[in-house]
C-alpha cells in the first residue's frame, strides 16, 4: 500500500526519458562549467517534470571517483536550464 503511494506522488518519475535530452542537460552544464582534469562522468538524473539532477565525477577511476560538482536543474521543454542551484559559474 505504501509503495502504491509514492507512485502516485511522482508519476512521472518512472516514465521513459527522452535519451537526448540528458546529453542536451549534461552538453549545456560542462559548456558553462568548463572540462575539469580527471573527468570521469557526467550524470544526469530526471527527478520529475521539469527538474534534473547532475553530477561531475572526476578521479583517476571509478573506485576513487568523488563528486566535483551538483546541480539541481529546472529546463524548458527543449532542454534548455531555466534555472540551477547553485548557479554554475565557469571553473575550467
Amino acid at each position: 500500500m505504501a509503495a502504491q503511494k509514492q507512485e502516485e506522488k511522482h508519476p512521472d518519475h518512472d516514465k521513459p526519458v527522452h535519451p537526448q535530452m540528458n546529453g542536451i542537460v549534461g552538453e549545456q552544464v560542462m559548456h558553462q562549467l568548463g572540462q575539469p582534469s580527471g573527468l570521469l562522468r557526467v550524470q544526469v538524473r530526471k527527478l520529475w517534470e521539469d527538474r534534473y539532477r547532475v553530477n561531475i565525477f572526476v578521479g583517476v577511476d571509478a573506485a576513487c571517483a568523488t563528486v566535483a560538482h551538483s546541480y539541481f536543474l529546472v529546463v524548458d521543454g527543449e532542454g534548455k536550464i531555466v534555472a540551477s542551484t547553485p548557479k554554475i559559474t565557469r571553473k575550467y
